[in-house]
């Protein structure tokens, strides 16, 4: 007899009535998966959510939302230990998407759920952040993580991860560096930076590759520094010619220490962390992550 896994999933409450992903829910269903849904409503419901899907014995619990829903989902599940941790699946629901678009997770919600609960499951490594935050996906400072956390929801809802870009271009008051100190493996570097991305995933601020060679499965972070003044030319310089990097520094490091004499902000998948110290380390295998075969982001 033909044995069908067992999830649940922890769905936004923003994406609670969304038709196509009712209909994925439904055909998945008819098909003989079993399938539990809980719907967020504030912080700390998908920790409880969670340790419901331990005593439901489930092998999945699905991350429904945006990239700070997954964050949230992921660290959660790394608190488990690993001989009862269930196994991460991505529903892609948010604005930008930025670790499900750089995975290749399907857009087509049936699939993407299909591949959440039933799809092969990679060993993908998870970042510390001082004392208690994580992230999954990508830490930025600077420029970009001021427009990101200021974006307004309605200009998220209306163009998606557009918005950032078109936000920011509308904000070019707020363009002024960071003075700081970043110093890794064999690294260290002094100056002012416009846009820091530390990468274990590939792009933020939705679709901005900030980190284009990094891998969830390497126990390292690519660090990528935009310095100077000159931030739209060095990044439309970066984009289209990647071979020349004006005003950008490089580096892979399991670990970065950043520190600041004024306190700085970082983007951590959508949720924010200020202060003027930041130990940034990377826990390799922390998670079982079902992604797409030939994921772009598995080396």
């Amino acid at each position: 007899m033909e044995t069908f896994p067992l999830s649940l999933l922890v769905l936004n409450g923003k994406g609670a009535g969304d038709p196509l992903l009712r209909e994925a829910v439904k055909t998945l269903r008819e098909e003989g998966y079993t399938l539990h849904i809980r719907v967020t409503w504030e912080k700390g419901d998908a920790e409880r959510y969670i340790e419901e899907a331990l005593e439901l014995g489930v092998d999945t619990v699905v991350a429904g939302g945006g990239d700070g829903t997954i964050n949230e989902v992921a660290t959660c599940l790394a608190k488990i230990a690993p001989d009862r941790r269930p196994a991460l699946g991505i529903l892609p629901l948010g604005t930008a998407n930025d670790f499900a678009t750089s995975a290749g997770i399907p857009e087509d919600l049936e699939k993407a759920l299909r591949l959440a609960i039933a799809g092969k499951a990679a060993d993908i490594d998870l970042v510390q952040v001082n004392d208690h935050a994580f992230f999954i996906n990508m830490a930025t400072g600077g420029f970009g993580t001021r427009i990101t956390t200021e974006t307004p929801e309605k200009l998220k809802a209306a163009l998606g991860g557009v918005s950032y870009f078109i936000h920011g271009l509308m904000r070019m008051d707020m363009l002024k560096p960071d003075r700081c100190d970043i110093r890794g493996d064999n690294f260290s570097w002094q100056g002012d930076a416009l846009v820091i991305g530390i990468g274990n995933g590939r792009q933020a601020g939705g679709g901005q590759q900030l980190c284009p060679e990094a891998l969830i499965n390497d126990g390292l972070l690519e660090l990528r520094i935009f310095t100077g003044e000159d931030l739209l030319p060095a990044l439309l310089t970066t984009l289209t010619r990647p071979e020349e990097k004006p005003n950008v520094v490089e580096a892979k490091s399991a670990w970065f220490e950043i520190s600041a004499p004024h306190d700085i902000t970082f983007n951590l998948d959508g949720e924010p962390l200020s202060g003027k110290h930041f130990r940034i380390e990377v826990h390799p295998g922390a998670l079982a992550c079902r992604l797409p075969p030939n994921c772009a982001l598995l080396g």
